[in-house]
């Protein structure tokens, strides 16, 4: 790596200060267009993770939903899909459960994010899905998928 220094006298240096400065106010203005760009409302899918066996949102789940509702912010949330889903072991009926319990707690606490009022579709697979056609799991299931259908506010 190079370094490189200047080295100027103090009437040098003050007429660099200064052109920077004078450049300040157009630089502003450029930023200032950045900052203010328009927000793009496009669909939005996170998964919330959960620990084994467990429907409780843990804090990352929290965090998660949180950032998301804040990314929406502004937007037109035209439905909210939740879907629970589990890992392949242990009883199908009991992982159905599971999920349906997961995509409850989630939806809920979505609603409570402070998006605003939307349609919400909350549906639970269970394990189904968990296995593949040649017998292998798939990786960690123990999660909702929560999907927000954004649109430009009218």
């Amino acid at each position: 790596m190079t370094k490189s220094a200047i080295v100027a006298g103090p009437m040098l240096a003050m007429g660099v200060l200064a052109m920077g400065l004078s450049g300040c106010a157009s630089m502003k203005s450029a930023r200032d267009r950045i900052v203010r760009a328009p927000k793009v409302c496009q669909d939005l899918t996170v998964p919330v993770y959960f620990e084994p066996n467990d429907a409780e949102i843990t804090r990352e789940g929290r965090r998660v939903i949180s950032a998301s509702a804040a990314q929406a912010k502004g937007c037109k949330v035209d439905a909210v899909r939740v879907l629970g889903l589990a890992d392949a072991a242990g009883d199908p009926l009991s992982n159905l459960e599971l999920s349906k319990k997961r995509a409850a707690s989630v939806a809920d606490a979505v609603e409570k994010a402070g998006l605003p009022a939307a349609e919400f579709e909350v549906a639970a697979a269970g394990q189904a899905g968990a296995v593949n056609k040649d017998g292998e799991q798939a990786p960690v299931r123990r999660r909702a998928d929560v999907t927000l259908k954004l649109s430009k506010p009218k």
